[in-house]
């Protein structure tokens, strides 16, 4: 399964291709490049291309797959996008987007427990809906209070990515306001 690695502000899409032993052959957005890597110690690394040195240092940034990379006089950030760092981005985003009354699904999953119904009135951080997804169950609540107007899914169903589960009418106010 390939990789977005994005180095400062480009993505790239990476692929390895082979590896025996130091020899590893990748793909690059496409581009096959045969290196030769070796380890020096904790965080060096010595990497042949074409004849060429490059000697670089990894250094541990603020997540686990975000690296500082010193290179003899440059220093790249690094972050490793692969389908769990995807599927926290997309969980975060959908937790914190603007659109705070739809649930949306951030990834294919199953759907495991639909907590309301309908006409259920709800408040803000209030427990909607468990979905699992790769191999987590995660619990989605809501971002405002207000009413659910829409369930667009129930227990066992499959999901697809990016599909609105639970609509949530902000300006109906629960009865009792």
């Amino acid at each position: 399964m390939p990789l977005q690695i994005k180095v400062d502000d480009t993505q790239f899409e990476v692929k390895i291709i082979s590896q025996e032993g130091h020899n590893i052959e990748i793909s690059i957005d496409g581009r096959v490049y045969n290196l030769d890597v070796e380890r020096i110690h904790a965080g060096s690394y010595s990497i042949l291309n074409k004849n060429k040195s490059y000697n670089i240092d990894l250094i541990q940034g603020q997540g686990p797959r975000h690296y500082l990379v010193n290179m003899a006089y440059s220093t790249y950030d690094v972050n490793i996008i692969d389908a769990q760092a995807r599927y926290l981005e997309s969980r975060h985003k959908s937790q914190h987007s603007d659109s705070h009354n739809e649930i949306v699904s951030p990834m294919p999953g199953k759907v495991v427990k639909v907590l309301v119904k309908e006409g259920d009135a709800v408040l803000a951080g209030q427990p909607l809906i468990v979905i699992s997804a790769m191999k987590m169950e995660s619990e989605y609540k809501a971002g405002v209070d207000g009413v659910v107007t829409k369930i667009n899914c129930q227990a066992g169903d499959t999901v697809e990515a990016n599909k609105a589960l639970i609509v949530i009418d902000a300006e109906v106010k629960p009865e009792g306001e």
